[in-house]
């Protein structure tokens, strides 16, 4: 889609045509996640937990496949709405192949940092042992979905939001037909338990690798010709963009670690329920990351040809929508809870634990979500420092501050609503920020590549 077809007066039903492949993909791939823990809580608290104690480096491993997703769509994206298609190309495959390098040296870096890693944030020796047998076949799925997200982003990056959103759904499909046999085993065959979950995962997103390389070979997207040249002259600005945004995706990874870690002072029982709850948050902002992956390409092709008038409509549309459907969803999940707790999870205790969080947590998403779509067009127009310091701002002004004094109250009840009043704070910071930023539009400047003004 180019920015002139964005002018279009149907500006709203572009935004929905763009978004709800992701939509519906991005359900798909977190409702697996989803199903993964409501799986391994039939297993019992024990195993729940354990995996719960995984979930901060496994969002570490995510922060920094989408901070580089980010920088290949911003980048591509940008390059293609300045008419240069054969850098395009090679842009291509230069950010496929450093990503998935990169990948799988932090993934060999988290197996051989685990021990003293889960054991500082609280797990306890049976616990830690558990991790162990679950942790290499888990960090084998984060690093076949990265190379996966990256292919996405390289589709998002030419336009086609379709293609990724079929690919989560078949991934999620198979995992799904998969957890339940490999976790828990059929007839006189037993099932591998807690690892079971990340193996299922694993054969999930090979399958999705296949289909995603045999239509990338059918496209013209990539190019090896004169890629020394192209990583000599992209580097710096690729790692301007990706540094960033990396650092705003590793923000919430470390916050969660930090939380966890106050968690695991509650006991077992509220490691394992606030764990359910980190996966129904994800679920919940199925739209909010939809956006996040099929508007910023849009926005930089608009940047690149310096449309900034339809970058102000697209925000204003996008903020709109994102407010009224996690409000709406929020309060429909908050009247729900004792219904929602009692799917997911096995344990009584568990439940009453969850129903609460989801009470306090989920209303709170509406704004939430507007700050991490800021954070997600800083990346596309040229303002990934911003970016990064509003991603910072939110986790270590806002949110564990007000999970510390929460905490304080010395219950799961206390800890739910500092962290929702977070949220809230960080929103309205980033709604500020943005007002500022976009309600000067006679301050412009060039960017670093030259590529189109940015707004000051």
């Amino acid at each position: 889609m180019t920015p002139q077809s964005a002018n279009s007066p149907s500006l709203g039903l572009t935004l929905w045509r763009q978004t709800w492949p992701m939509a519906i993909g991005v359900l798909a791939l977190l409702g697996f996640q989803l199903v993964d823990s409501a799986f391994i809580a039939r297993l019992g608290t024990a195993p729940l937990a354990a995996q719960s104690f995984t979930f901060p480096l496994s969002f570490l491993v995510i922060g920094v496949q989408v901070g580089l997703g980010i920088a290949i769509a911003a980048m591509i994206s940008r390059t293609l709405g300045a008419g240069e298609q054969e850098r395009a190309r090679r842009l291509g495959l230069l950010v496929l192949l450093v990503g998935t390098a990169l990948i799988a040296l932090l993934a060999l870096l988290l197996w051989w940092v685990q021990e003293p890693v889960f054991a500082r944030l609280g797990a306890d020796a049976a616990t830690r042992e558990l991790i162990r047998i679950y942790w290499a076949p888990q960090l084998l799925a984060a690093w076949l979905g990265a190379v996966l997200y990256f292919g996405y982003s390289l589709f998002r990056a030419h336009g086609d939001t379709r293609l990724p959103g079929k690919l989560m759904v078949l991934t999620s499909l198979v995992n799904l037909v998969l957890d339940p046999l490999l976790i828990f085993g059929i007839g006189p065959w037993g099932g591998l338990g807690l690892p079971g979950a990340a193996w299922a995962t694993v054969i999930a997103f090979s399958c999705g690798l296949l289909v995603l390389g045999r239509r990338l070979a059918c496209m013209d997207w990539l190019s090896r010709w004169g890629l020394g040249g192209e990583l000599a002259r992209s580097a710096r600005p690729f790692a301007g963009i990706a540094g960033p945004a990396m650092v705003s995706q590793l923000m919430p990874p470390l916050a969660a670690m930090l939380a966890i870690s106050v968690v695991a002072g509650l006991g077992e029982i509220a490691v394992a329920a606030w764990g359910l709850a980190s996966r129904l948050e994800t679920v919940s902002l199925m739209i909010v990351l939809a956006m996040t992956m099929s508007l910023p390409p849009w926005l930089g092709r608009c940047y690149g040809a310096g449309d900034w008038e339809q970058v102000h409509r697209l925000m204003r549309l996008a903020l709109k929508v994102v407010v009224l459907w996690q409000l709406g969803l929020g309060v429909v999940m908050a009247i729900s809870a004792p219904w929602v707790a009692l799917a997911l999870a096995g344990n009584p205790e568990v439940r009453d634990d969850l129903a609460t969080l989801i009470r306090l947590l989920l209303p709170s998403y509406a704004l939430l979500g507007v700050c991490m779509l800021v954070v997600s067009a800083g990346n596309a127009l040229g303002w990934p420092l911003r970016a990064m310091l509003l991603s910072c701002a939110r986790l270590f002004l806002f949110y564990l501050p007000c999970l510390w004094l929460g905490a304080q109250q010395g219950s799961l009840t206390g800890l739910a609503l500092g962290a929702a009043v977070g949220n809230l704070l960080a929103g309205l910071a980033a709604w500020h920020l943005l007002r500022r930023i976009l309600g000067r539009p006679h301050r412009r400047h060039r960017g670093r590549e030259g590529a189109g003004p940015i707004v000051r």
